[in-house]
């Protein structure tokens, strides 16, 4: 997300036609779906090997959500799927969907459910004011059997009157619950300012959980660093086999900064933000999005949204728990097949199955 005034620069991106989004009648075949349904480990890494990546953005001022696939198994090389077209172009709430993220079914679901979920803001429709004051308090949700076919979107109310906005969900199979961990940003107003003119708290991360992203309890707050307003987390288990270790990404958006924090002790134990309190990644940026390399599971791969130039740009590190760039930090990746202008949203690792059936059907 982002609080300046609409982004409208879109790079190589910026002449795409948005077309309507359709409902897809597609049924893989047993020789794909097979191996879709096989030993995921807790990060959703399959038996089959990982062969690619999908990736699921908006663009610039156009809020509808994006497929990109990996060229090959290189994760900063992408492809626009569906002809540069939505995959997903909501027809609920403001009709306008940001910060898309690709949600691993966990459990029972665990390689044979996926969801998206995402913000229900169309700022071509209103003001970054408005939109913390009496935005939306619900998130989008789509689910899907074979990452091809998304069907069932509803925008699901979880926050209460209070909330001034409910930004940027994410989720996370939390197996000590057996259930969804569903995070996201909002701030609050007083119970007694019903038309939210007054001054808000600041903004920190809430979560609630659920099984089936239709019910969920009642929201708690997560991570609050008052006065700092904090948005757009991200957590990534790892290393991938390590259980109760976790990395988690933010933006702190008063010194508008990402910054990485991490846990050896579960979702809800001591968090550590090596380089202290004002160590970060990079300034300027928002939108991180985190995900482990196929081909080396030693590194992480960062997006970053420079939300005020070109919007996504690769980052990787071996050590991506550390704050901060260059030697035992983070680097810039190269960008050579890395396009202009996605806007914050998140990368799947997937196998073959996965890569043929996307092509097939969006290709």
């Amino acid at each position: 997300m982002q609080l300046l005034p609409c982004w409208s620069h879109r790079g190589l991106l910026g002449a795409l036609t948005i077309a309507l989004y359709s409902s897809v009648c597609y049924a893989l075949p047993s020789s794909l779906s097979d191996p879709l349904t096989h030993g995921y480990d807790r990060v959703g890494r399959a038996d089959a090997p990982l062969t690619g990546y999908l990736g699921a953005f908006f663009l610039g001022a156009d809020p509808y959500v994006y497929f990109y696939l990996s060229n090959g198994n290189n994760a900063t090389s992408l492809t626009a799927l569906n002809k540069g077209q939505p995959v997903i172009r909501p027809t609920k709430g403001t009709k306008g969907v940001r910060d898309p993220a690709i949600v691993q079914g966990g459990g029972a679901e665990a390689g044979k459910k996926w969801y998206i979920v995402g913000t229900d803001l169309n700022i071509g429709s209103t003001t970054w004011d408005a939109a913390q004051r009496t935005g939306s308090r619900g998130i989008f949700v789509w689910e899907s059997t074979d990452l091809v076919t998304w069907a069932n979107e509803r925008l699901v109310t979880v926050e209460d009157a209070t909330a001034g906005m409910v930004w940027a969900p994410e989720a996370i199979w939390d197996p000590t619950k057996g259930q969804y961990m569903v995070f996201w940003a909002s701030k609050f107003y007083s119970a007694s300012d019903t038309r939210h003119t007054g001054s808000p708290t600041n903004t920190r991360i809430r979560y609630a959980y659920t099984t089936d992203f239709r019910t969920f309890s009642s929201p708690q707050t997560y991570i609050n660093k008052s006065p700092t307003d904090i948005i757009d987390l991200t957590i990534l288990p790892y290393p991938p086999s390590t259980p109760d270790s976790f990395l988690r990404f933010m933006k702190d958006e008063t010194a508008k900064t990402v910054f990485v924090e991490s846990s050896t002790t579960g979702l809800f134990g001591t968090w550590t933000r090596q380089g202290g309190a004002s160590a970060v990644i990079e300034k300027g940026v928002e939108g991180p999005a985190a995900y482990v390399d196929n081909l080396d599971p030693g590194k992480v791969r960062l997006l970053l949204d420079f939300y005020g130039g070109d919007g996504y740009r690769p980052y990787e590190s071996k050590s991506p728990a550390v704050n901060g760039q260059g030697s035992g930090g983070w680097t810039a990746s190269g960008r050579g097949g890395w396009p202009s202008g996605l806007r914050h949203g998140s990368v799947l690792p997937i196998n073959q199955a996965v890569v043929d059936a996307l092509k097939k059907r969006w290709g």
